[in-house]
């Protein structure tokens, strides 16, 4: 037991020192880790496995390993990440969901607890009708949800703490609704939400427009309004402050590492992040997913995580999903 625990000891260090010995150097990075908090196909898989993709053809790194540790919509990851304390060779990809997994989970531990690397990356939502809809602007969907908030059923496609489920819910709130009262029904994947919406069982989606760019194209969906501060390039819509509403909202993604590094193990993780958002490879990966950089590190992502934390957990304290 104790030779094994040592070489696990001696293996942790070995993988820390490969990691720094090649940062700031021309040599790639070797030896490093990115955890995935939740299944292979997912979000926050694709974005982990692109950005390792694009630090591997673009030199910065070598034979990095993505391996998934899914559960409790994150939560579990969590737990391993902060278990795995002054090792700087791990990653963990995560983002909003996460944060709101935190609370609906009960988790014992928080983003509190570890060290943030990153924001990479940050999406926003769309209110989305079918195209046959009697609501024609935000509006009008809006008036009738304050007259009638339980008939007016809302989808997404998030478990409770998610960024769907969120948006739906501060969106509610921004209006004058109690968010309380919102009808708000959760859909496994586009395909099913996409069904929901065509098929009139609820009046309107919150989701990201890129989960449905091909319908908002062909015309069977209709997008009222995004939560983004700009208008999204390529969706005719405005944003909900051009409407009178006022919420700014995204769904974002980033990396963070376990608690306690060193401070030479988190200065090598954070340049290595650096030069992966600097490169063109990386400017590709944004382009393909469809994603806009919102690029934070060290102190100023620390400072936007505890936000984003509060932000989160005053909502899911109202709807009694949090303690």
């Amino acid at each position: 037991m104790r030779a094994n625990m040592g070489g696990a000891f001696v293996a942790l260090l070995l993988g820390v020192s490969l990691v720094l010995a090649a940062c700031g150097t021309d040599r790639p990075v070797t030896g490093l880790r990115v955890m995935v908090p939740n299944n292979p196909g997912s979000g926050y898989d694709v974005t982990a496995r692109s950005a390792v993709l694009a630090m591997e053809q673009a030199g910065l790194a070598r034979s990095v390993e993505v391996f998934n540790l899914p559960g409790a919509s994150g939560a579990v990851g969590l737990q391993r990440l902060v278990n795995e304390r002054g090792n700087g060779a791990l990653l963990m990809q995560m983002g909003l969901g996460v944060v709101g997994a935190v609370h609906t989970t009960r988790s014992p531990v928080s983003f509190a607890d570890t060290t943030p690397i990153a924001r990479l990356t940050e999406d926003p939502e769309a209110v989305v009708v079918a195209a046959d809809s009697p609501y024609g602007t935000l509006n009008e969907l809006m008036t009738a949800w304050r007259a009638d908030p339980l008939r007016i059923a809302v989808a997404g496609g998030s478990s409770p703490g998610g960024p769907d489920h969120l948006a739906a819910h501060l969106l509610a709130q921004a209006v004058g609704l109690d968010p309380r009262m919102v009808g708000y029904r959760e859909y496994d994947g586009g395909g099913d939400l996409l069904a929901a919406l065509l098929g009139s069982r609820v009046a309107f989606g919150v989701s990201s427009p890129t989960e449905f760019r091909d319908q908002i194209a062909a015309g069977q969906l209709r997008v009222l309004a995004v939560t983004s501060a700009q208008r999204v390039p390529g969706v005719d819509a405005p944003t909900l402050r051009e409407t009178g509403v006022d919420l700014q909202f995204a769904n974002w993604r980033g990396l963070v590492a376990p608690p306690g590094l060193a401070d030479a193990d988190r200065r090598a993780l954070t340049r290595l992040v650096d030069e992966l958002r600097g490169s063109p490879e990386w400017a590709q990966v944004l382009e393909r997913m469809n994603v806009t950089d919102a690029y934070l590190t060290g102190d100023e992502f620390g400072t936007f995580l505890r936000a984003e934390d509060e932000r989160v957990a005053g909502v899911l304290h109202r709807l009694g999903l949090a303690a």
